[in-house]
């Protein structure tokens, strides 16, 4: 097999991971050297970390850049600007894309990188593949659609970012997307150029997601902080976000609660909607069996919260893959998910 040098860019990447694209983008990362071939990533630089290092084979490149908030907001449409506190976040993806594109560019004119692969993730990255293909326009670039703005946002979304998604996915030579439910309902339906796209399922490392690895102690701090004595645990990890569908979740807990008494619910996750849903299970006189755990877990913690559990529950009301409930069927737990609208979690 020919030795491919891989360029990936990604937005998040160990330990800067905020859900599941950082877990694919490093599992990739790590496979593809596994497998023989050279794989530079370049990332975000939050604060704090190395500009470069070397992490399971892969080179890793964590670059740094300004807050340009105040000209951007003169530079772009309105649209944008409505963004609110969002233009931050904003900011920061255009100048990481910005950043990442020059830095490729300069490694292969100035340091003599030869590149056979450029890999982006999502409309985050989208600009920087953009770029580099018009500069490198010989280098084949894939586009990973791992969701789209108008399947996030339930035919809603920035017109933006929607056009940015196409542009991007018409400038590639191939694109990647996690599942045919996402190639079916999501990608064909908005005109994305279906030649092009490739159905490559998530995976799960289930030598790490594995009830023999799961440390006891913690699992035994979990049940005894989380969970009644012998009762049952029903454990939600994934972001507080509309899509995600956690607010029918703590619908549905006085139903259950009415059937097994002593059931508890744990949510493990950051989002928006955080407020909101202590708000709702105040509201439905549930409160003191629910609980919210407000962080982000390490892979440790999972599969402690895992073995800690006696079922996960995925309710998503729309969910491209759901890397979440393989970790859990890794972990030999049963998974309930949710089969609504675009669902890859329908061929897991």
């Amino acid at each position: 097999m020919e030795r491919l040098k891989i360029a990936l860019l990604t937005m998040e990447y160990p330990p800067n991971v905020y859900g599941g694209l950082g877990i694919y983008s490093s599992e990739l990362a790590r496979r593809f050297v596994k497998l023989g071939h050279e794989v530079c990533v370049f990332s975000m630089n939050p604060g704090g970390l190395p500009s470069y290092s070397i992490d399971d084979g892969v080179h890793v490149h964590r670059l740094k850049f300004v807050n340009a908030t105040s000209a951007l907001k003169i530079l772009v449409n309105d649209e944008l600007r409505s963004w609110g506190p969002g233009f931050r976040y904003l900011n920061d993806v255009l100048m990481y894309n910005v950043a990442s594109a020059l830095d490729v560019i300069k490694k292969m004119e100035l340091g003599g990188m030869r590149l056979d692969v450029v890999s982006v993730h999502d409309w985050l990255t989208a600009v920087a593949g953009m770029i580099i293909k018009d500069e490198v326009s010989d280098v084949p670039l894939v586009f990973h659609i791992h969701s789209t703005e108008r399947g996030r946002n339930f035919g809603g979304g920035s017109s933006t970012v929607i056009a940015l998604e196409k542009a991007c996915a018409e400038m590639a030579d191939s694109i990647v997307t996690v599942s045919y439910a996402m190639r079916d309902y999501d990608l064909a339906p908005q005109g994305f150029p279906m030649e092009k796209v490739r159905v490559v399922w998530n995976g799960v490392d289930a030598e790490k997601f594995s009830p023999a690895r799961a440390p006891r102690e913690l699992v035994r701090d979990v049940r005894e902080k989380y969970a009644e004595p012998d009762g049952p645990l029903i454990l939600f990890i994934g972001r507080l976000v509309r899509m995600k569908g956690v607010d029918k979740l703590i619908e549905a807990m006085p139903y259950v609660v009415r059937e097994f008494p002593r059931a508890r619910l744990l949510i493990v996750g950051k989002g928006d909607l955080r407020d909101h849903l202590l708000q709702l299970a105040n509201e439905l006189n549930v409160m003191g069996r629910v609980s919210l755990v407000d962080k982000f877990l390490s892979d440790e913690e999972k599969v402690a919260y895992y073995a800690a559990c006696d079922v996960a529950v995925f309710p998503s009301l729309y969910e491209p893959f759901g890397i979440v409930a393989l970790e859990a069927m890794a972990m030999e737990r049963p998974v309930v998910v949710g089969a609504r609208g675009c669902s890859g979690l329908r061929e897991i």
